[in-house]
């Protein structure tokens, strides 16, 4: 069968592999979605993943064979997180933060095929009115969904987010829908900034204008109640604790791998909250099965391009183009 194979730091290629081993559900892929660790995997940056691997934990497919309760021609997708089941976390009712957590296609073979084999304890049914497209979105969406309930968002809210990438973008919406009021979502791309206003949202290009002034203005000088970190970018990591006001709430959905600036001085004089987001429970991933649904329009607003697996080899140059205007990339496993 034909696979999407990183081979080792910024080289990836569309090889015949193997069949997958037996032993789960054997799934025909649809559709993969490309995820910013996948970028980082490529980039040879993520300390787990070892070459050669098939990539993709964004997927959605069908079940080849009757197997485990799963159907011929039933539609799934999974809940990629793998916990070992005996941490602290895991013993505590947290396994998705599971001391030595592992995801299907970082630290095992992945959905960026034409085949894969899955456990049956893993797949989650994807609902009949949901589209193929949607359901490669159904992880991201769980990510997000994770951030907005950590960050705790109360009706009426004025919220900054930083960094209009898909997890910034969709994380916006999924705080709309938990009853925010303005949204401000700042970046430097201009095609993301132009696709968040298309959204609905207020856009700051970072490059030219001053977030400060902004959330200033949109907030009478008091700051955002809550602030959503998705950039990932230094420069960001110090202005948060500017951007909130007395009070507020910080919350980090990009991760930072390395020692980074922040201005402690300003959590403690304004009393902010600082909290972490990592992944999703089953449950997140569960409403976000359901709420796909509810976001249909402007969740495939975000797919900007669907490349085909055959032509998969150059997808990363693409995503990483910052000329291209990429957000969303799917592959699509069956051309």
């Amino acid at each position: 069968m034909k696979a999407l194979v990183y081979e080792g730091p910024r080289s990836v290629a569309v090889r015949d592999v193997p069949l997958p081993a037996t032993g789960g559900v054997r799934l025909r892929l649809h559709y993969c979605g490309v995820c910013g660790t996948d970028i980082g995997i490529y980039a040879g940056s993520h300390p787990r993943a070892q070459a050669p691997l098939i990539l993709g934990h964004e997927f959605v497919g069908e079940v080849i064979e009757d197997h485990a309760g799963f159907e011929a021609g039933q539609r799934v997708t999974a809940f990629p997180l793998l916990s070992c089941g005996t941490c602290h976390p895991c013993r505590t009712g947290s396994p998705h933060v599971c001391a030595s957590l592992r995801l299907l296609g970082i630290d095992c073979d992945g959905g960026m095929a034409e085949e894969m084999t899955v456990a049956p304890e893993l797949l989650v049914p994807v609902p009949d009115h949901v589209s193929d497209e949607l359901a490669a979105l159904i992880e991201p969406v769980a990510v997000c969904l994770r951030v907005a309930d950590r960050a705790g968002v109360t009706m009426g809210d004025t919220c900054v987010v930083t960094g209009a990438g898909p997890i910034g973008l969709i994380t916006a919406l999924m705080l709309r829908q938990a009853g925010a009021g303005r949204i401000l979502v700042s970046d430097i791309a201009p095609g993301r900034l132009r696709l968040a206003g298309e959204l609905g949202f207020e856009t700051v290009d970072a490059s030219r204008d001053s977030l400060a002034e902004a959330v200033a203005a949109a907030t009478g000088g008091d700051g955002a109640d809550v602030l959503v970190e998705c950039s990932g970018a230094v420069p960001a990591a110090l202005e948060m604790t500017r951007l909130v006001r007395t009070g507020g709430t910080i919350c980090l959905a990009s991760l930072f791998k390395a020692p980074t600036p922040v201005a402690l001085l300003d959590m403690s004089f304004k009393e902010l909250k600082l909290v972490g987001s990592r992944v999703y429970t089953r449950e997140e991933f569960r409403r976000a099965t359901e709420l796909v649904a509810q976001l249909e329009a402007p969740l495939l607003n975000l797919i900007t391009r669907i490349v085909p697996l055959s032509a998969a080899g150059d997808v990363f140059d693409l995503v990483t183009d910052p000329d291209a205007g990429m957000v969303k990339v799917l592959v699509d496993c069956r051309a």
